[in-house]
């Protein structure tokens, strides 16, 4: 589904690449790992499943990664960033999830899911008709992406411009393109934006500017991208970040529904946390769910960010609790 680093899950101000950070743990260890030093108590034993379900976040560990249209400052005029807004209203992480079992799972194009939502929600109702002329909306190399690059371009020719999609690539590519004017618009996450245009402009080493809440996020993104001669849209309800999913039998079994449950009733040594290599080290991972919530695994599968391995793991019983991401078409109800 996607080929970009998480902000969430390597250090602060980590940019949208291909590929994970490593040499910080058991990097390229697998298979499941010694107990973690600090854990105590009986834990929750793997339940297997076909059923995953996203554990709530409680208490704010993972900053705001909303969907948001970023745009080319010149090319922002109010009409086209009210039509990008429009497909902003629409768009939440559950129907996000539902797009991309759409194209991942159900092998939809993304052209042709993001046609199928825009009818189902009335996207286009209402736009009101821009100066026109040829947009360029790029996209990077994973299908959520395209997907909502796809939406834009829907909800801009409603408004009466002559659009293109182009899948560009990672982040370092396809900002640059965007300050240049050389495409228009982007599908953008908020607190990973951010932090790109933070680092950026002032160093790996930067102070974080992003933030668990919205709208200080958003703030700092748009102070950040005026100096960097792009504007930003309305930020979705959508989110794409860091997710700790369980089985839904486990769930049931455990009677666990948010991270704090999970801590109170799971820190020891049956429970298996399975993520990335890097995951026991990072603050959006397990050390956070440490320093956050004092959940203690029992021990740790290094496996992968949010892909097949974990959510392998714990459909199949191996895993208690895994590193996911919330918009993961796997998520969707059955």
């Amino acid at each position: 589904m996607r080929a970009r680093t998480r902000l969430a899950i390597g250090a602060v101000g980590a940019l949208a690449a291909a590929g994970f950070l490593t040499g910080c743990g058991d990097a390229g260890s697998s298979g499941t790992e010694a107990p973690q030093q600090g854990a105590s108590g009986a834990g929750c034993a793997p339940v297997a499943g076909d059923q995953l379900v996203v554990l709530a976040d409680d208490k704010k560990l993972q900053n705001t990664d909303n969907v948001i249209p970023a745009v080319n400052a010149k090319a922002a005029t109010p009409e086209l960033l009210a039509a990008l807004d429009k497909v902003s209203a629409a768009l939440d992480t559950p129907k996000l999830i539902a797009l991309n079992k759409a194209v991942d799972v159900d092998r939809k194009t993304s052209k042709v899911a993001a046609e199928e939502f825009v009818t189902a929600n009335n996207v286009t109702q209402g736009i009101a008709k821009g100066s026109g002329g040829t947009i360029v909306v790029g996209a990077g190399n994973f299908t959520e992406s395209q997907t909502i690059a796809e939406l834009y371009r829907v909800a801009l020719t409603a408004a009466g411009y002559q659009v293109k999609v182009q899948q560009i690539g990672n982040r370092e590519l396809y900002e640059p393109a965007l300050e240049k004017g050389e495409i228009q618009v982007v599908p953008e996450y908020a607190a990973t934006m951010a932090e790109f245009l933070n680092t950026k402009a002032n160093g790996k080493d930067a102070q974080p500017v992003s933030s668990p809440e919205l709208d200080k996020t958003v703030a700092a993104l748009k102070a950040a991208g005026e100096k960097a001669g792009i504007a930003f849209g309305t930020p979705s309800a959508a989110q794409d970040q860091n997710a700790f999913a369980v089985t839904k039998a486990f769930a049931d079994k455990y009677g666990v529904g948010t991270l704090s449950d999970l801590a109170a009733k799971c820190s020891g040594s049956a429970t298996v946390l399975a993520g990335p290599p890097e995951c026991p080290q990072r603050p959006k991972c397990q050390a956070g769910l440490v320093e956050v919530y004092d959940f203690k695994a029992g021990s740790f599968s290094s496996l992968d960010a949010g892909g097949p391995q974990t959510k392998n793991a714990l459909k199949t019983g191996s895993a208690s609790v895994g590193l996911v991401f919330s918009s993961d078409g796997a998520l969707a109800a059955s």
